[in-house]
């Protein structure tokens, strides 16, 4: 699949870093080193803006590496940026940890998942079926 994209940023586009991988890796654009004390949250720009066809989306998850080892991750995971956004990427990082993080131009943040989606569209009814588990929710199905 061809996506659209502008790259105002220092940095190479984001790619696969194996070939059966989900996820491409963005990347900081920053002028000055970002840091994020701890429980601070600030919003890293990536200097990219793109075109996604419509019934798509672009998943920004956090990146494991620096979850284990920094308790950095991205807030509101997994962000969604919808097909009709032009503007910049912005990744919203966290620092769940105890000690400041430091975060550099270039360095690797997040990733981006692009994934197709279902337009829903409502049927409003006055009763559902029935199933085993009904209304249990929160636990239910485990001892």
């Amino acid at each position: 699949m061809k996506i659209k994209i502008i790259n105002r940023s220092k940095h190479a586009l984001p790619k696969y870093q194996t070939a059966l991988s989900a996820g491409m890796d963005l990347y900081a654009n920053l002028d000055a080193p970002v840091t994020l004390k701890p429980l601070e949250r600030k919003l890293i720009a990536t200097g990219l803006l793109m075109e996604l066809p419509q019934g798509y989306e672009a998943q920004v998850r956090p990146r494991s590496g620096l979850a284990i080892k920094n308790g950095i991750t991205v807030l509101n995971t997994p962000g969604t940026i919808d097909a009709d956004y032009r503007g910049e990427i912005g990744v919203i990082l966290v620092n769940l940890s105890a000690e400041s993080f430091t975060v550099n131009d270039g360095d690797r943040i997040a990733q981006m998942v692009i994934a197709k989606h279902e337009t829903a569209i409502w049927d409003e009814v006055d009763k559902l079926s029935e199933t085993d588990r009904g209304e249990g929710g929160f636990g239910s199905t485990s001892k």
